[in-house]
């Protein structure tokens, strides 16, 4: 994707609180990194072990830390701040406006709109949707093969993309991002055994996520069997993740892709999970835990408490297991050589007179 901006929108972008070092003339129409950057390039320090490469990076603008101490060369410009990768973050989301503008509001004309839905004239539905009979649209954005359903609610703000599914019942909340293929309100898995088959559990609960939520490409976030599966405010969740009926996730959550979550576990607010983590059902998380990629949570956490492993132990004690475990075949040779020094001094011993 190209895209060309002036140095003057880019320190507009910034705002204030930038010091300028060095200059350059011309306009800004790529992003690299420090090692790959060209001139017209603008790159950016965001992690101090990459420190070493900014005296050779050839980008026309850099983003470095205030405490940098290093110089441009001719024709180069630093700008430090306070924090280059939200500073650079804050350039992209002006690039994706430039490149990816909302489309205007309408509804195309291939959607299928119920006339019992209501729909915001600020709204903008794409082709192919379908809102169904009692459903609630805000300012939003519905891209292509979007599906809401009866009596669903989406909220203002709200970005759906293509073939996103919101069930009958489920509410999306104010300036919620659901990326491609996401699905929320699907029945969960409930199933009950009579008569020696399962028999399916009907779930008559909804999904509610509150504002400011973002769901990743192919993400299922299953309906409650009854009440609701709740994601709280701010909570950002990767793609093919899968939450289950009646979790309950808190506010300001991290939930990395793959991440499993059984039915009825309780998030508390801020808790971080490594990608392809596995949470066991009917369990707490207490606020500011993190869980490592690949655990498996099994029982419930303390608040602020790092685990890791299957099943989940706290980190310090797993990181000890690991460094034993590295250590256990030199520790397996050294007792078979002490087996053979013993049995040769037991055959070779003294005898009697």
């Amino acid at each position: 994707m190209s895209f060309v901006f002036s140095l003057e929108r880019i320190l507009a972008i910034l705002g204030d609180g930038v010091e300028s070092e060095g200059s350059y003339a011309g306009e800004v129409n790529g992003i690299a990194s420090l090692s790959s950057a060209v001139e017209g390039d603008i790159s950016f320090l965001g992690n101090a072990k990459y420190k070493g490469e900014v005296p050779s990076c050839k980008a026309s603008v850099l983003l470095l830390p205030s405490d940098y101490g290093g110089h441009p060369v001719d024709g180069q410009l630093f700008l430090r701040m306070e924090n280059p990768s939200m500073a650079l973050a804050m350039i992209c989301r002006e690039i994706e406006r430039t490149l990816m503008p909302d489309p205007p509001a309408g509804i195309h004309p291939s959607a299928v709109v119920h006339p019992g839905a209501e729909v915001s004239p600020e709204a903008s539905i794409g082709p192919l949707c379908v809102i169904g009979d009692g459903a609630q649209v805000g300012t939003a954005v519905l891209r292509g093969h979007v599906q809401v359903g009866e009596h669903a609610k989406i909220g203002d703000g709200a970005f759906l993309f293509e073939n996103v599914v919101v069930a009958p019942y489920c509410e999306i909340g104010p300036r919620n991002r659901l990326l491609q293929g996401s699905v929320i309100g699907a029945d969960g898995y409930g199933y009950v055994q009579m008569g020696g088959a399962h028999q399916r559990v009907p779930q008559v609960g909804n999904v509610v996520t509150e504002a400011d939520v973002d769901i990743g490409a192919n993400s299922t976030i299953d309906r409650a069997r009854f009440g609701t599966t709740r994601i709280g405010a701010g909570t950002k969740i990767d793609n093919q993740v899968q939450i289950a009926h009646n979790v309950t996730i808190g506010k300001g959550c991290l939930i990395v892709a793959q991440v499993g979550i059984s039915g009825s576990t309780e998030l508390g607010d801020g808790v971080v999970i490594g990608g392809q983590a596995g949470l066991a059902g009917h369990i707490k998380i207490g606020d500011g835990s993190r869980i490592a990629g690949g655990a498996g949570v099994t029982k419930s956490t303390h608040a602020k408490r790092t685990v890791a492993g299957y099943p989940a132990i706290d980190i310090a004690t797993h990181m000890r297991i690991q460094s034993y475990q590295r250590k256990f075949p030199d520790l397996f040779k050294r007792f078979a050589q002490l087996e053979k020094s013993i049995e040769a001094q037991t055959n070779n011993g003294p005898c009697d007179d």
